[in-house]
């Protein structure tokens, strides 16, 4: 169990963004919630049952790309004209990055973690 307040702390954020976030994952199945003293946070499902796009599509497949076609001129044919020649880019960039989230466990990325932790804990002992 983690609270809010705990996670906000590791990802130096905001518990309040901790919390909106945590209530997407909470809906779809991937973690619980309980109140009160010693409560907090937990996952529901194993590391390895759960994508990054679990967690993408838990938070509403929130755009992927920041760039993408534009719309700012809707009259204007050079604009149009760049739009039809990436849309195809735009489309194969995103399909490529949802394949990745697919085959990413939180599993995987935990393995990743633990080594970098363990390096930032000495950095800040020494610095």
């Amino acid at each position: 169990m983690l609270t809010s307040e705990q996670m906000a702390g590791q990802g130096d954020t905001n518990p309040v963004v901790i919390r909106r976030t945590m209530a997407g994952l909470r809906a779809a199945g991937i973690v619980r919630s309980e109140k009160g003293h010693g409560g907090g946070w937990s996952l529901v499902r194993p590391l390895d049952e759960v994508t990054l796009h679990d967690v993408y599509a838990a938070l509403g497949e929130p755009t992927i790309l920041a760039m993408g076609n534009r719309t700012e001129s809707p009259g204007c044919i050079v604009e149009k004209a760049v739009n039809r020649a990436l849309e195809g880019a735009f489309e194969a960039a995103e399909a490529l990055l949802v394949a990745q989230l697919r085959a990413t466990t939180l599993a995987s990325l935990a393995r990743d973690v633990g080594p970098m932790s363990h390096a930032r804990k000495h950095t800040k002992k020494e610095g």
